[in-house]
């Protein structure tokens, strides 16, 4: 792809602002669509591992830009982009095919339970764009408006990783 200017329009805008609407809406309309005949219980280790590998990946992909190392740092950033969009995949998988788990801790570990899932949620609708948006600017060569905005990306994607397995941690003992 060839570089672009500043001046120039930030390409597949449309697209990310597309896919920040759709995707939140499609997840929130898996409490509402079911699709009986499926036993996908396995799935929830699954996508809770690849959360922790993406936030292994954040980790060595940050160590990597700041020793210089573009290449790789580009590579770790690619693959974290592909393995929290098989998370999605396996995400929506589950969650169209089984009923929610309800938490069934108590006292002040429920409360600490909800804060983290209530966050998460949050921050996980919030990151889509933030990631698509730096993912292009560093894909097309805008590497100052890339850096500015990986700055606020990254500990977001990194919080949303790792309380992704924190969630996944504290609900499997309650899973059915």
């Amino acid at each position: 792809m060839s570089k672009l200017t500043a001046q120039q329009p930030m390409p597949y805008k449309a697209l990310i602002v597309t896919l920040s609407v759709a995707v939140p809406l499609a997840v929130a309309a898996l409490f509402f669509v079911k699709i009986e005949g499926y036993d996908l219980s396995f799935l929830p280790g699954i996508y809770a591992t690849l959360n922790g590998l993406t936030a292994v990946l954040l980790v060595f992909a940050l160590l990597a830009i700041k020793q210089g190392k573009i290449d790789l740092h580009k590579k770790l950033m690619m693959t974290a982009l592909v393995f929290s969009a098989a998370f999605l995949v396996l995400y929506v998988l589950y969650h169209i095919t089984s009923e929610s788990t309800p938490y069934g801790g108590d006292g002040w570990v429920r409360s600490l339970y909800f804060f983290v899932l209530i966050s998460h949620i949050l921050l996980s609708i919030a990151i889509i764009p933030l990631v698509l948006f730096t993912f292009v600017r560093g894909w097309v060569g805008h590497y100052e408006q890339h850096k500015k905005l990986a700055r606020i990306t990254w500990p977001m994607w990194f919080y949303v990783a790792v309380t992704g397995v924190v969630v996944y941690l504290m609900i499997s003992p309650y899973y059915a």
